[in-house]
């Protein structure tokens, strides 16, 4: 049993060395009676260990312009791992995924920013699961502020 933990362990050191950094943040879809938008946030994961590995989960907290706008996720946890995009040593991957933001009281203007099409710079912090066949790691995102000037308006 203890040669599994110790076999196991070797691996840490490749997942911890995966990176995260912030990708596009784009407009989908405006519901105007409900004061909801959804964004399609994508962020760029790279494998920079000897080891193949897959992100399961990405937790993160979205700010634009420097307000909170919601919490979001990505998530293949439902899905087996031989699914799941599989991060070769030295690959590097966009993982998209979509999150709603209504509009409240606090960012009643920044959310009018997003709708209307004005520029707005997003960052993220949270947290990236990282797995091999034998180990899972969870990692902050890297520089804990990831920054990305990106807005594309509804077509």
């Amino acid at each position: 049993m203890g040669g599994i933990v110790y076999y196991a362990s070797l691996d840490n050191d490749d997942l911890s060395s995966a990176t995260i950094q912030m990708g596009d943040v784009e407009l989908v879809d405006v519901n105007s009676i409900e004061n909801r938008a959804t964004l399609k946030v994508s962020f760029l994961v790279k494998n920079n260990g000897e080891v193949t590995v897959t992100v399961p989960v990405i937790t993160f907290e979205l700010f634009a312009d420097g307000s909170v706008v919601g919490n979001g996720t990505y998530s293949t946890e439902d899905v087996a791992m031989p699914g799941r995009a599989a991060f070769y040593p030295g690959a590097e991957i966009p993982l998209n995924t979509r999150m709603s933001v209504v509009m409240s009281e606090m960012n009643e203007g920044v959310y009018n920013k997003i709708v209307s099409g004005q520029p707005v710079q997003y960052s993220a912090t949270g947290m990236m699961t990282v797995e091999s066949a034998w180990s899972i790691r969870s990692l902050p995102c890297r520089g804990s502020i990831i920054t990305k000037l990106d807005h594309r308006p509804v077509k």
